[in-house]
């Protein structure tokens, strides 16, 4: 992370613009491929923020665990799941299997009200790929430590889950 500090002096000036005196933190893309993604065109600051999707293995200089941003958010999910399911149906790869891993029975953060709402939300999400023919799971207590899961399981030529 790179540290960013406002063109400000410190303390907040009478008529200055908010986060102007303010420090932000500043991530840069670290998965290789997405890396790749965006230096194949030149880019100005005024495209940002660009929306990648893509398959591969995600690489992060980060502490095991931080939540991925967006991807926890219910429409974020949805669309997801919905890109999943138009790619996986473009190159007729399936059936897949839609697996909810809720709450571990030990050794989680947050309350058990906020992982109800958590598990609603992916709940909801998955719902909305049953109305569109998707079958889905859950698989109890097989949750992340720092929130609920979607597994996305595909079967290859050899019948082997993945």
């Amino acid at each position: 992370m790179f540290s960013v500090t406002g063109r400000g002096a410190s303390g907040q000036k009478e008529g200055a613009e908010i986060g102007e005196d303010e420090e932000f933190g500043l991530k840069p893309m670290n998965c290789p491929g997405h890396c790749l993604l965006f230096a194949s065109e030149k880019r100005s600051y005024r495209d940002l923020p660009i929306r990648f999707a893509d398959f591969s293995a995600l690489h992060r200089n980060e502490v095991s665990g931080s939540l991925s941003g967006l991807t926890r958010i219910l429409q974020e999910i949805s669309s997801t799941l919905q890109f999943v399911g138009m790619v996986y149906d473009t190159f007729s790869l399936g059936p897949y299997k839609l697996v909810l891993s809720t709450r571990p029975k030990d050794h989680y953060i947050g309350t058990p009200e906020e992982w109800d709402r958590a598990e609603g939300q992916l709940k909801q999400a998955l719902e909305e790929q049953a109305l569109a023919g998707r079958q889905w799971s859950i698989n109890e207590g097989d949750g992340a430590f720092y929130g609920p899961k979607i597994d996305i399981i595909l079967k290859d030529s050899d019948g082997k889950e993945h």
